[in-house]
């Protein structure tokens, strides 16, 4: 994760949060951990949630109507007593004025490597970027998933973090739980086309800044790109060279919602010396030139 600038989840988070939960970012507690519920968040939620990158895992959990997110470039929604999971450093966009209600709480893996040791967050695939960020829970599982969410939002409501052994107790309770009904998205592949898939995916997500051509990858899998192409699009569907694009334009669209840097420095932060040739690649996929882009977002 050395070549991916991670922007600190204070800022993001202050746009929706609550006002009582303002006290915990000026503390600095919001980067540690959060709970709120979601119907609360929206009521401060002004405007749509453009791409955004956050240091914090986040944990959707739905107890009435429905939510959508994009997470890196797929759109996932969920209905009722269903969860979606962002990994910190993921790239996540959503609209404003939907109508839900539910859990939301976010966690900083040093809150609980600090209590568990260095091996407990590696349990949980759903927390890597390759992991599947659906959770479709059985009816009891849902029902301990909600219970443990709302003792974490009733904890954290009244205390804070003055007493964080007891919110990494649960914490570390509510991953057990989502881990219990966690299905890949790749069952019933060969183990080796998943781990040569997952393994791609985790080094684009870490060095898409630097290495944009499909020979790159398969030279850090030692495998030939001939065989990284047929997996991978036998896996995802997607072709490698749509994958890279496709975290190219994330990259880039990232840097133009959270930073003031301009189009030939954002090309530049992305691995393309030629900020012309960057421009073309983003409007063939967006439509839209990356100033246009900002323009409409700021405009938002």
């Amino acid at each position: 994760m050395s070549d991916i600038k991670l922007y600190d989840t204070r800022a993001f988070t202050a746009t929706f949060m609550p006002s009582d939960e303002l006290n915990a970012i000026l503390k600095g507690d919001i980067g540690k951990f959060f709970a709120v519920r979601v119907e609360d968040m929206y009521r401060h939620v002004h405007r749509a949630v453009p791409a955004s990158r956050s240091t914090i895992h986040s944990c959707l959990f739905i107890t009435e109507g429905e939510a959508s997110i994009k997470i890196g470039s797929e759109l996932f929604t969920i209905h009722q007593h269903e969860m979606l999971i962002v990994p910190a450093g993921q790239v996540f966009s959503f609209e404003e004025n939907e109508v839900n209600k539910g859990y939301l709480c976010g966690f900083h893996t040093d809150f609980l490597l600090e209590k568990f040791g260095n091996s407990v967050v590696k349990d949980f695939d759903f927390l890597r970027v390759w992991g599947n960020p659906m959770i479709k829970p059985d009816p009891d599982s849902a029902r301990f998933i909600e219970q443990v969410m709302h003792r974490l939002l009733f904890d954290y409501s009244r205390s804070g973090l003055r007493n964080p052994e007891l919110l990494q107790a649960y914490l570390l309770a509510l991953l057990c739980e989502i881990n219990r009904v966690y299905r890949p998205v790749s069952v019933g592949n060969p183990t080796s086309s998943v781990a040569i898939t997952n393994r791609f995916r985790e080094l684009l997500f870490s060095m898409i800044r630097t290495k944009h051509l499909v020979s790159d990858y398969a030279s850090l899998l030692n495998i030939t790109p001939n065989h990284l192409n047929k997996t991978v699009k036998a896996m995802t569907g997607k072709s490698p060279t749509k994958w890279i694009d496709e975290t190219i334009l994330l990259e880039a669209k990232v840097l133009l919602c959270q930073t003031s840097l301009s189009v030939s420095e954002i090309a530049f932060e992305v691995g393309f010396g030629d900020s012309s040739y960057f421009t073309r690649l983003f409007k063939k996929y967006e439509g839209r030139t990356p100033t246009e882009f900002r323009r409409m977002i700021e405009k938002s």
